[in-house]
């Protein structure tokens, strides 16, 4: 028996023969065979021998009264239906993928969005999309952007503008910072502080890397600020509140941290600047052209409702 090429090349066995070949390995009877996977009897025939000649060897011994198989057939019967069974879960994993929320969404999330946003984002994911297998990831925003673009992150949840090429912004809401102080501070409590109230203050900010202190920098650059108004940072907005509280100076928090942060301790009083107050946006980021485009547009709306409760600026779609 020869083995058969196209231009030099092997030939492939197709699907349908190893269904055929399977079936009859199966049922060693070549009508039952064919009546198990729909096809007629002399197709079936055709397709084993086709098979035959394609792997150069023989599967089956025909007689009169039975199929018998082979050999080679035994131990090929196990790996056609091997094959049979890989094709089938890779139909189903393109079933599943071609279904809206489901399988894995890889959300990064930056430090000072996480501990306030991220139970609105569960409960949503839980109540609306229980097929979505959803794993966070919090980083800072530079290595969120290299997790995005390299792929190694699906989709992001942190503040903007970031003006990087490629990245499709999502806006989310609006939200104020507001000042902390201690609780004998001079502007504790009070509403409409004008932002040149800054240019006094010793404020303590986050480290280098988080995208919050390169706000607060620019807040005070706005308010008239020119030198860097850091003596003490801090890596996380825990541990930046606790400092206000033993009396080490002031900070900016983000309006959806208050609740959190400021309530550990009786120490601190929340301040309120005149409008405009200075805020940041918070955002979705996908990379542009993704394939789960439509479903991370469609979860952005969804996010944008589940936030409205909190206090801050729902933003409408593309705004």
């Amino acid at each position: 028996m020869t083995v058969s090429s196209v231009s030099g090349r092997r030939r492939q066995p197709s699907l349908s023969q190893l269904r055929a070949f399977a079936a009859v390995a199966e049922h060693l009877h070549f009508r039952d065979a064919a009546a198990a996977i729909g096809m007629s009897q002399p197709a079936l025939s055709g397709a084993v021998s086709a098979l035959e000649e394609i792997l150069g060897v023989t599967l089956l011994e025909r007689t009169t009264r039975k199929v018998l198989l082979s050999p080679a057939g035994e131990r090929l019967a196990v790996r056609a239906k091997a094959v049979l069974d890989e094709v089938g879960a890779l139909m189903e994993e393109a079933e599943a993928v071609r279904a809206p929320f489901t399988g894995m969404l890889r959300l990064g999330v930056i430090p000072t969005v996480a501990p306030y946003l991220l139970p609105t984002v569960l409960r949503l994911v839980h109540e609306r999309y229980p097929d979505l297998d959803l794993q966070v990831h919090e980083e800072q925003t530079a290595n969120l952007i290299e997790g995005l673009t390299s792929g190694r992150l699906d989709l992001l949840l942190l503040a903007v503008p970031l003006g990087v090429p490629g990245v499709v912004e999502l806006p989310l809401f609006d939200e104020d910072f507001v000042l902390v102080t201690p609780f004998d501070h001079w502007l504790g409590g009070r509403e409409g502080i004008p932002r040149e109230a800054l240019k006094e203050l010793n404020l303590l900010l986050l480290d280098e890397g988080h995208c919050l202190r390169d706000q607060a920098l620019d807040i005070c650059r706005e308010a008239g600020r020119a030198d860097a108004p850091v003596t003490t940072t801090a890596a996380g907005l825990s541990t930046l509140v606790q400092l206000v509280a033993g009396g080490l100076g002031c900070t900016l928090l983000p309006r959806t941290a208050l609740k959190v942060e400021t309530t550990r301790s009786n120490q601190l009083l929340t301040g309120y600047f005149a409008d405009p107050a200075p805020s940041r946006r918070i955002a979705l980021a996908m990379r542009a052209g993704a394939a789960r485009g439509a479903e991370y547009r469609e979860f952005a709306v969804a996010l944008r409702e589940a936030l409205r409760p909190l206090s801050v600026r729902v933003l409408d779609d593309g705004a």
